[in-house]
C-alpha cells in the first residue's frame, strides 16, 4: 500500500558516555527532508525543549484520528471550521509490569459550518468511525478513548 521512512540521527559528540551524562537530543529526519529535532521526555533527562517519542505517539494518534474525521466530514458534506484536540497519553506500567503508553484520551472540539451542521448523534457517529478507520489506533496495543466535547 506504502511505505512511512524516518532516519534517527543521534551522535555523541565530546560528552562523556554514561547515563547520567550522555545527550539524548537527537534529529529525526522524514520523507520529503523535514528535520524534527527530538529528545528523551524531560523525566528522562530530556530536552524539554524538543519533541519526546511518548509525545510523539500521542500527536501522532491525535493527528489521525482528525483527518480520518475530517475525511468522513467532507463526504458526507459536513464542513469543519475548526478542530482542535487537547490529547492526553498516559506512561503507566501495562499488564506484563513494563512500561508502556497504555492509554491516551482524545478531547477533541470541533466547530461546524455550512447550512446544515451534523447533529450531536452524527458527530459521534463521526468520531467513533474515525477511531475505528484510523491507521495509527489500528497499529498499537493503546487504548485509545475519545471524549468529544
Amino acid at each position: 500500500m506504502s511505505e512511512h521512512k524516518a532516519i534517527v540521527e543521534w551522535n555523541r559528540g565530546t560528552e562523556p558516555f554514561s547515563y547520567e551524562t550522555y545527550n539524548r537530543d537527537h534529529v529525526v529526519t522524514f520523507d520529503g527532508g523535514i528535520r524534527m529535532p527530538a529528545s528523551a521526555a524531560p523525566a528522562y533527562r530530556g530536552n524539554p525543549g524538543h519533541v519526546d517519542p511518548e509525545s510523539a505517539l500521542v500527536a501522532a494518534l491525535s493527528s489521525c484520528h482528525m483527518l480520518t474525521f475530517l475525511a468522513i466530514a467532507a463526504k458526507k458534506q459536513f464542513v469543519v471550521n475548526v478542530y482542535r484536540d487537547q490529547a492526553v497519553g498516559f506512561l503507566e506500567k501495562n499488564a506484563q509490569g513494563k512500561l508502556a503508553v497504555t492509554r491516551v484520551i482524545l478531547h477533541p472540539k470541533v466547530t461546524f459550518g455550512g447550512t446544515t451542521p451534523p447533529t450531536p448523534e452524527q458527530i459521534a457517529g463521526l468520531h467513533e468511525r474515525a477511531h475505528t478507520e484510523c491507521f495509527i489506533a489500528n497499529s498499537v496495543t493503546t487504548v485509545v478513548t475519545v471524549e468529544a466535547g
